[in-house]
């Protein structure tokens, strides 16, 4: 979508043809959209019309309500932060007092919206045009305050603002980039902006050896999966290392000083404990363990035990209903002994493929069970468990 296009979605006849396209697309298909629309506006106009309406109806998942009256770009809404991720990050902004913001690579404005329901006072800068006027178009229709200019932001004069936000593109051509060195703007441009009032979103797998000093790294999951890594300038941190755990059902942190710095390692207990992705990057596993009296199956494993029942946010539990077999064949008969047709599998520490390995296992039955596939004290154990109740459904195996 050129600039010329996305200004004609904002007239009067671009927004009569986007209500058309909502309403009509709640019984017909894009296609036949597309067709009805074509009747009164050019193809070019039907075609920015029904890729809107689409992109709005898969924005709902992380925008949502919202979604409906906002704009994208599909690349835009792709990187966009998920709006519970940006209103954690906002929030914690606000609390620091600060006000005027600078949001470096704004894209379309996720982190601005957050940033102004916030009270903040942000400024969104982006080289590319359209993202631009998008960022500007996504605070207007919610009537926030804010603003998006054009702007080569590693050049920016950045002494007006009390705090700056970045979010450096993490994708070239080739697709994603995982190595911060090929972030844009560069990583050295990111420990610059770390030396004043900052946060800076990284990937979720940076890892601990490239966090500067003093900085505090905080790892984000949404229902289990780690959306992002936020660095918080030192003076920002109130941590080294942060796991915040955010939930349709609420939200916990934790950080280095609630993780002891040693915790006893042996074999399975009454439950399982897997800690949330979030608590896992940011080495925190030990504070987990803590939390629920438990231990380590293995001290290079993330897994922990309890004779207790387990009762933290910050992790999901099952109960270790039988000890089974961790040679294959052995496991195929004893999983047929009890009737299992329907299995899913975890693993962690182990060199196994779920996919491939039910396929091999043969299964037959009408029972339906969770096996675990892991080490304890260095050997291979197979555990047959059941999901406790509360257990997030949606969080990722």
């Amino acid at each position: 979508m050129d600039p010329e296009a996305f200004c004609w979605l904002l007239t009067a006849d671009g927004q009569a043809a986007l209500g058309e396209a909502g309403a009509l697309l709640a019984d017909s298909d894009v296609i036949t959209v597309g067709e009805r629309l074509r009747r009164r506006i050019t193809p070019e106009q039907a075609a920015v019309v029904t890729s809107q309406v689409t992109l709005r109806r898969a924005a709902r998942d992380k925008f949502g309500a919202d979604a409906d009256g906002l704009y994208f770009t599909p690349e835009g809404l792709e990187q966009a932060t998920r709006r519970e991720v940006a209103a954690h990050r906002a929030g914690r902004l606000a609390a620091t007092g600060l006000g005027t913001l600078a949001d470096l690579g704004c894209g379309i404005g996720a982190d601005l919206i957050a940033f102004a329901q916030q009270r903040l006072r942000p400024a969104g800068f982006d080289l590319d045009p359209v993202r631009v006027a998008v960022a500007r178009a996504n605070l207007a229709a919610l009537g926030l305050n804010g603003t998006a200019e054009q702007a080569d932001v590693s050049s920016l004069d950045l002494t007006g603002f009390d705090v700056v936000f970045a979010d450096p593109a993490r994708r070239q051509a080739r697709g994603r980039v995982f190595d911060p060195d090929d972030y844009a703007p560069s990583w050295s441009f990111v420990e610059r902006l770390l030396s004043r009032p900052a946060c800076v979103k990284a990937g979720p797998g940076l890892s601990h050896d490239r966090v500067p000093s003093g900085v505090e790294a905080e790892w984000v999951s949404w229902r289990g999966g780690v959306k992002e890594a936020a660095l918080w300038s030192p003076h920002l941190a109130t941590a080294r290392r942060r796991a915040t755990v955010l939930s349709p059902t609420g939200s916990g942190t934790m950080t280095d000083g609630d993780s002891p710095d040693s915790v006893e390692v042996r074999g399975p207990g009454r439950y399982l404990v897997e800690p949330d992705r979030a608590v896992i990057r940011a080495g925190l596993v030990a504070g987990v363990a803590a939390q629920v009296g438990g231990w380590l199956l293995d001290e290079h494993i993330a897994f922990v035990s309890t004779d207790a029942t387990p009762r933290t946010a910050y992790a999901r539990g099952f109960e270790v209903q039988e000890t089974l077999p961790f040679q294959e064949k052995r496991l195929r008969a004893a999983l047929r002994e009890r009737g299992i047709g329907r299995l899913t599998i975890k693993k962690r520490g182990v060199d196994v493929v779920p996919e491939q390995l039910r396929k091999r296992l043969r299964l037959r039955g009408e029972a339906e069970a969770t096996i675990v596939l892991t080490r304890s004290a260095g050997r291979g154990v197979a555990l047959l468990v059941k999901p406790l109740d509360g257990n997030d459904e949606a969080q990722p195996d």
